[in-house]
């Protein structure tokens, strides 16, 4: 058997895989077509040697990995051997040439779906060490469960600790009012989450972000948000000006920017928020976060989405290698669910660029906590 990337050549075949293996649910030729095509997938396939040289082999089977997104979570999308060929190990050997694929694309986790009713697949996976971690109902074409599977590659990649809850944002605009709603429920679990406190968040929080639509939040509106519901906030944020005011052209616009962050900061001043012009140190982030803040971070989107516009985030844990995030925005167009942007795990170096926006690389931390003597009295977060 030899494994080796699908091409052009072979979309017949993988056509006729898919018919065979699956009864709804399948990729069409288009969409394999795609697939080839396209720069964050591998397609792998598995030939018999005897055939390996001819221009269109028969196929004994084929794997699936998307990599969509800029952390170091993978996806098997889907994994087909033909039936002539099965008991044979072409399954386990595609699993494992799809695990060096994603390792050697730098990502650290593969994630996957398996449909409930399919024991020989979950067999299979949880025989090559795949652990698994949630249901999805009603996710296939006829309504069947999927379960959800992850093995972790890197020996490095350890799991966040289950300490911050995840809040989908209901709006494009309101990632800010969301990763606040998840840090100060997890420092205090009556918080509720719901849409008419992310909404409130955002009327207290906004400010004119965006070049026409809706305004987003800043760092120092959040703070606020926080402080006016008994929580400790603290601001890190490297510019002294407004922030991101050239991101709008129009000089009302930019002056509606200007006063409101103006006013904010005299509000904060007293309400005794402090507002640390400067920069933030990974160390020094984790070193908070294992102290009992919850920090929600401002990122450029541009390397998750190939869009730029700015992002909060909410961190959920460190490793070694990794920084764990809660992304609130889920991309259902993608075929993403919830958990695809549930502690994300994003390499140390990737979440430094990731970390700063505009061309005046804006960076921007919010720390929530427990006030001092809450901390005290409770033992921490």
């Amino acid at each position: 058997m030899q494994i080796r990337a699908a091409r052009p050549a072979d979309l017949a075949g993988l056509v006729q895989l898919e018919t065979q293996c699956f009864q709804g649910d399948r990729l069409s030729r288009r969409q394999f077509r795609y697939m080839l095509s396209r720069a964050q997938a591998t397609l792998l396939v598995a030939v018999d040697e005897a055939t390996a040289t001819s221009a269109s082999p028969p196929l004994l089977g084929y794997v699936l990995v998307l990599f969509n997104r800029a952390t170091s979570v993978a996806r098997l999308y889907s994994l087909a051997v033909d039936a002539a060929a099965r008991r044979r190990g072409v399954g386990g050997a595609l699993v494992a040439a799809a695990e060096r694929a994603t390792w050697d694309a730098g990502r650290a986790y593969l994630r996957l779906e398996i449909r409930r009713d399919n024991i020989a697949s979950q067999r299979l996976f949880e025989g090559l060490r795949y652990r698994r971690f949630g249901v999805l109902s009603d996710y296939y074409d006829d309504h069947m469960e999927a379960l959800r599977y992850k093995k972790q590659l890197s020996p490095h990649a350890a799991q966040p600790p289950a300490r911050v809850p995840f809040y989908e944002q209901t709006l494009d605009f309101t990632c800010g009012p969301s990763s606040l709603m998840m840090a100060m429920h997890a420092l205090d679990p009556a918080v509720t989450l719901d849409r008419r406190l992310e909404l409130r968040i955002w009327r207290e929080a906004t400010t004119v972000f965006m070049t026409s639509g809706h305004g987003g939040c800043g760092p120092v509106g959040l703070a606020l948000a926080a402080h006016a519901r008994g929580f400790r906030a603290e601001v890190y944020v490297n510019d002294r000006g407004v922030p991101l005011i050239n991101s709008v052209r129009s000089p009302e616009k930019k002056e509606v920017m200007r006063l409101v962050h103006e006013d904010m900061l005299e509000e904060a001043a007293g309400a005794g928020i402090p507002m640390i012009y400067g920069t933030l140190a990974l160390d020094a982030l984790a070193s908070r976060f294992a102290a009992g803040a919850v920090p929600l971070v401002l990122i450029s989107s541009y390397r998750i989405y190939a869009e730029k516009f700015p992002h909060w985030v909410v961190v959920t844990g460190f490793d070694q290698g990794f920084v764990f995030v809660h992304d609130l925005f889920v991309d259902y167009a993608q075929g993403e669910s919830p958990l695809d942007s549930m502690n994300m795990p994003i390499p140390q170096a990737e979440f430094r660029r990731m970390a700063r926006y505009g061309r005046a690389g804006l960076q921007a931390v919010v720390l929530v906590s427990l006030p001092v003597a809450a901390a005290t009295a409770g033992g921490g977060a």
